[in-house]
């Protein structure tokens, strides 16, 4: 059967009936440029189709895999040579703990930036060995740097303890969330952050500090803003509480939320156990969600006086579209999991301006 195309090609007027027709002259030109057009079309749309499939080959998942393991091995190694050979000037180890600590980060970036190709098994295999380096440096920390511990020189009058109402003490509070928080690969160790608040509005800016990491922890009816950049997020039993964050450079961890609104921009998000929680979020890959339930999802949508300059810097200041593409890596069926939901347009919030919700208590 002839196309469309070879019928025109049939119909076009013979050389000489053009030169003595004006009208089919005509015609012809007009003839000639379609099939042009569909022509370059065909070659528009070949080029494209390559094009896709040259970014979701499998040749792209194995670069990635290549240079995922050789900064992987990299870093290992960088890990076991401390152990052997390291500054003994505390301020030098913490220095040299942050660098391998940045080369996590940028790990952890790179899988991010990959996961939209990558197959969900090679995403989680590569989150856990990112995992599995947070953990080892973490260890190596508490090596180079170990917990001071305390001390009463007088000894106190002795008591029953059996009637003395046992007192948590900070550090035990502090390993109660780093426990928490290894369920998932993280540990965090006495990093800067909100711990312990009921009602209070809290504010940190990172602006011109250099914390790494920021915590977020046993917070009850509370109002958290953060401006500025942080490496690293984690967040920690929160309940009925409103967090308004600027970008995250590396990932955010959150793990046990209750009634409470996110509005947050990061590399990676993840979240643990989190019941009825709204979040507005900003993020190159796809948010993942693990035992949780009606929690809904809604574009980034947070102001404030050079958030812009914060999101470009942190290579966040295009929207990528993924706040409403959601893993859930507790539902393996073919059909969406009915675990998480995009919120309605007309119960989103505009846009928040951090600096209009009121003052508060500076971090720790």
């Amino acid at each position: 059967m002839e196309t469309e195309e070879e019928e025109e090609r049939l119909s076009l007027p013979t050389s000489n009936q053009t030169l003595t027709d004006p009208t089919l002259h005509q015609k012809h030109q007009s003839m000639l440029a379609r099939l042009s057009n569909r022509h370059q079309t065909r070659v528009d749309n070949s080029l494209a189709r390559r094009s896709d499939s040259d970014s979701n080959s499998p040749s792209s998942a194995s670069a990635f895999l290549s240079r995922f393991s050789d900064s992987k091995r990299s870093i290992e190694a960088h890990i076991v040579q401390s152990r052997l050979d390291h500054p003994t000037d505390p301020s030098e180890v913490k220095s040299h703990l942050d660098s391998i600590s940045a080369s996590i980060s940028d790990l952890e970036k790179l899988v991010a930036e990959s996961s939209f190709f990558l197959p969900s098994y090679e995403v989680r295999s590569s989150l856990k060995a990112v995992s599995d380096l947070r953990q080892s440096l973490d260890n190596l920390s508490s090596e180079l740097i170990p917990k001071k511990k305390f001390a009463f020189k007088n000894k106190a009058s002795k008591r029953d303890p059996a009637t003395e109402p046992k007192q948590t003490t900070t550090e035990e509070k502090s390993d109660s969330v780093s426990t928490s928080h290894e369920k998932l690969g993280f540990q965090v160790r006495d990093s800067p952050g909100f711990r312990d608040k009921k009602g209070e509005i809290l504010v940190e800016n990172f602006k011109g500090s250099e914390i790494g990491e920021f915590t977020v922890s046993d917070l009850d009816s509370c109002e958290v803003k953060l401006i500025g950049s942080v490496r690293a997020l984690f967040v920690h039993r929160l309940r009925n509480c409103r967090v308004y964050a600027g970008p995250v450079i590396g990932s955010v961890l959150i793990d046990e939320a209750e009634g409470c609104v996110f509005v947050m921009a990061s590399h990676q998000i993840r979240i643990h156990n989190a019941k009825g929680c709204d979040f507005y979020l900003r993020v190159r890959s796809r948010p993942i969600i693990e035992d949780s339930s009606g929690v809904r999802f809604a574009p980034y949508c947070l102001s404030y006086e050079g958030v812009e300059e914060d999101l470009r810097d942190a290579s966040l200041d295009e929207e990528t579209g993924n706040w409403a593409n959601v893993d859930d890596f507790r539902w393996l069926r073919a059909v969406q999991s009915p675990n998480w939901s995009l919120l309605p347009e007309n119960e989103r919030v505009r846009m928040v301006n951090i600096l209009d919700l009121g003052g508060g208590i500076e971090g720790n």
